[in-house]
């Protein structure tokens, strides 16, 4: 089946083919032509199925006929995070590069004022994180009863970010009848209560079993001491032929400190977390994407939606804390079709044997372990403040350390007995302090 059969228009075909795609994904297949028909959509995929495209192509064709007005978008499509948001902007300048639709990306880190001469020009596709929405709609900057189209995507991540009740306000403040297009990786009954109210008789679409995993992706599981999470990580690195590979840590401080020690030891390394301007995190992601460089070592941040086509590993250096976000973790590789592999660095805490068995149950699947793999030992490499320090320990040693000339010397003066604190002595403790008689 071709994207021909989906119902899209001539530049849109176009713009797809240029894009190197030829058939649709199952979730394309199915919610395109839906969404061309105007119904609401609830789409239950996991991350790397293509879910982008499946509402993004369908919604360039409506937004090609009408005309946006200040401040009032005709489509808002609402991202738990920047970099997803970003991404899906990307995708719209893909994918209408052929159509003249004006488009506003509102995010955390960027400049407010930047952000409302966006709006002021009309926005036919507003892409926007929750938080900053309302900032400028409680500003009086946005309106929003001028929405035609409203995507809610990574609904499920929205929840385990805390942004529901954000949602809902932003739900409840678009009185124009309009079409709700809901898309999430699991249905938790806290999503299933937000299509209840706010979808109306949408089609159901389940490309996959929630929680599933891709079966391109090889799973494997190693065990190694608290202290040897590094040593174990660096090991995988040269052993495994990695292309490309993101690393995934539970805390921003584990980012840090992984990112330091990968570079200390030479890789080609970036870092990607909460803690980083807006600014820096894009340049990073640009930089992994182009391949300038080889690993990315990120948080959960990065964990969904992160769109790059080809990563050949995922590891994780902690076990995750919450067995959906395995799921996600994992699904940056093997997408496509394309074969990928996972590594879980483990240890035999009670919590990692606690979180493996929340993950196989979740996945209904056993990770295996890596019978091949044992640590072996490694060098330390060789670092510039190392060699500094070692020259000053040897120009000290050196110093102290006795030769011809200075025994010669030493043996040449004269051997007179030390007093107090000996010839050394500051010359102020040697003044007479006695007071003259007036």
């Amino acid at each position: 089946m071709g994207f021909e059969l989906l119902g899209l228009s001539e530049p849109t075909l176009k713009a797809v083919a240029d894009a190197g795609y030829t058939e649709p994904t199952p979730i394309q297949a199915q919610a395109a032509p839906q969404v061309l028909m105007g119904r609401d959509v609830l789409g239950i995929a996991q991350t790397g199925t293509g879910k982008t495209a499946s509402f993004t192509l369908p919604m360039i064709d409506i937004l090609a006929e009408g005309r946006a007005r200040a401040r009032m978008p005709r489509s808002l499509i609402l991202e738990p995070t920047r970099e997803l948001a970003a991404q899906v902007a990307e995708s719209f300048e893909k994918y209408g590069k052929n159509h003249k639709l004006s488009m506003a990306l509102l995010i955390g880190g960027v400049n407010f004022a930047d952000q409302e001469k966006a709006l002021d020009r009309g926005a036919d596709v507003l892409i926007a994180t929750p938080g900053r929405l309302l900032d400028h709609f409680e500003r009086g900057k946005l309106l929003l009863n001028g929405i035609d189209i409203l995507v809610i995507d990574e609904a499920d991540r929205m929840l385990d970010m805390g942004f529901i009740p954000d949602v809902e306000k932003i739900c409840e403040r678009i009185t124009k009848r309009h079409q709700t297009l809901f898309f999430s990786a699991t249905m938790p009954p806290a999503i299933q209560r937000l299509t209840d109210k706010f979808l109306d008789d949408p089609k159901k679409i389940e490309v996959a079993r929630p929680a599933t995993t891709a079966t391109t992706i090889t799973q494997m599981k190693i065990e190694v001491g608290p202290r040897e999470k590094r040593r174990a990580l660096r090991q995988l690195l040269r052993t495994q032929e990695v292309k490309n590979g993101i690393i995934f840590c539970n805390r921003k401080r584990d980012v840090k400190e992984v990112f330091a020690s990968l570079g200390r030891h030479e890789f080609s390394v970036g870092q990607l977390h909460g803690d980083m301007e807006q600014r820096e995190r894009m340049e990073t992601l640009r930089q992994f994407k182009e391949n300038e460089i080889q690993l990315l070592v990120a948080s959960d941040v990065a964990a969904r939606g992160l769109d790059v086509p080809d990563v050949s590993h995922v590891f994780n250096f902690d076990v995750p804390g919450h067995p959906d976000d395995y799921v996600h973790r994992i699904g940056r590789t093997g997408r496509a079709g394309r074969e990928g592999t996972a590594y879980t660095i483990a240890t035999k805490s009670k919590i990692d044997v606690r979180l493996l068995e929340a993950i196989e149950k979740l996945t209904k699947a056993k990770l295996p372990m890596d019978e091949n793999f044992a640590l072996e030992k490694e060098s330390r490499p060789i670092r510039p403040s190392d060699r500094r320090r070692d020259d000053r320990k040897d120009s000290y040693r050196d110093s102290r350390r006795p030769n011809a000339n200075t025994a010669k010397a030493a043996d040449d003066m004269p051997h007179e007995p030390f007093v107090g604190m000996g010839p050394h002595t500051p010359a102020f403790l040697l003044r007479n302090t006695e007071k003259k008689a007036d």
